[in-house]
């Protein structure tokens, strides 16, 4: 009399393979995630821009414009780096 196992090869490596498909799933969905939020972003911004009339390429090939982004960019920091200053004074 024979005894069959109590587990099957194939079974085993069918569950492995539901296991990374279910991954797999769950990745693909972050990632829509992460992309539907940026082109929401996106989408904001590009409705201020176009409200307050503004046009990237005109105002880009202006001479200076890529100092003046370099100079918002480094304003935003300070200003980033006054408010978490005055966060942790307040947590204090």
């Amino acid at each position: 009399m024979t005894t069959k196992p109590d587990t099957d090869p194939r079974e085993a490596e069918i569950e492995t393979l539901r296991r990374r498909v279910a991954e797999l799933e769950h990745e693909l969905a972050e990632q829509a995630r992460r992309s539907a939020r940026i082109v929401a972003e996106s989408q904001e911004k590009l409705y201020w821009l176009e409200r307050w009339g503004v046009g990237l390429d005109r105002v880009m090939r202006r001479p200076g414009a890529g100092l003046a982004l370099e100079a918002a960019r480094r304003a935003r920091a300070v200003v980033r780096a006054l408010k978490r200053f005055k966060r942790r004074l307040r947590g204090s």
